[in-house]
């Protein structure tokens, strides 16, 4: 099992590829956002985007779950997310793309109430022609190690400090 101790600012991976359907971008469009240039390829080319291209959050979803693949694949003890800084869809995803996401921890954490750390990360997902597509800024939970909870809680660290690191202003618990 991977805990919060486990990852470190500056920890890189690559969560895995995924190739998109037109079949998919319409039935995800249908469900969750009927616009034109989602629905229908005829109407499509009628765009500034000139042809089909999949929802922004269909995107979303797709890296959500090449994370939540990946979290399970490396048994990392993931509990949830506080939720994300940000989110830009740079370029359109189209009908036979193959994306793949990759991610690099910007900065880790401790919460000060539970037995658990934060850690912030990266996320971008780049198309066959290693285009970005979409970054993601997010915070994830992790279980801490149970032989390290009597232990003073360790500082917070940032990949871009070597010194002492100031998380940035949090939400809540965190």
């Amino acid at each position: 099992m991977k805990y919060w101790e486990d990852i470190k600012p500056g920890d890189t991976s690559t969560l895995g590829s995924y190739t998109v359907t037109a079949e998919e971008i319409i039935a995800f469009a249908k469900k969750y956002d009927p616009q034109p240039f989602h629905l229908d390829e005829e109407a499509a080319r009628r765009t500034i985007f000139g042809g089909l291209i999949a929802s922004g959050w269909h995107s979303c979803a797709i890296m959500m779950r090449l994370s939540v693949d990946a979290m399970r694949r490396e048994e990392m003890a993931g509990v949830g997310s506080p939720g994300i800084d940000s989110c830009r869809w740079h370029k359109p995803v189209r009908a036979g793309d193959t994306v793949t996401v990759r991610t690099e921890i910007t900065e880790t954490w401790p919460s000060r109430t539970k037995p658990l750390g934060f850690v912030r990360r990266k996320a971008e997902m780049l198309n066959q022609h290693g285009e970005v597509v979409l970054t993601v800024i997010g915070v994830g939970m992790f279980s801490r190690r149970a032989d390290r909870l009597g232990e003073p809680p360790p500082k917070a660290r940032r990949a871009d400090q070597l010194g002492e690191p100031q998380p940035k202003a949090r939400r809540a618990d965190t």
